[in-house]
């Protein structure tokens, strides 16, 4: 993943992503998908169209809350 990769997250998204996911021992699942890592979610939600994007992230959200 490259550095312009990453920016397609926004900023607050992507901190919030580290938050959620850092020491995290217990996955998150979306769609059937386990992610344990920030660097796994990440690569996922690079992967889907903007709405898509936004519905994984808001569930990811949701998950850790």
């Amino acid at each position: 993943m490259t550095e312009d990769d990453e920016t397609a997250l926004s900023r607050p998204q992507r901190r919030l992503l580290r938050r959620i996911y850092n020491g995290r021992t217990e996955p998150i699942v979306v769609e059937g998908l386990a992610f344990l890592t920030y660097k796994e979610a990440s690569r996922y939600l690079l992967t889907l169209t903007e709405e898509a994007r936004e519905a994984a992230y808001q569930e990811m959200k949701r998950q850790a809350g």
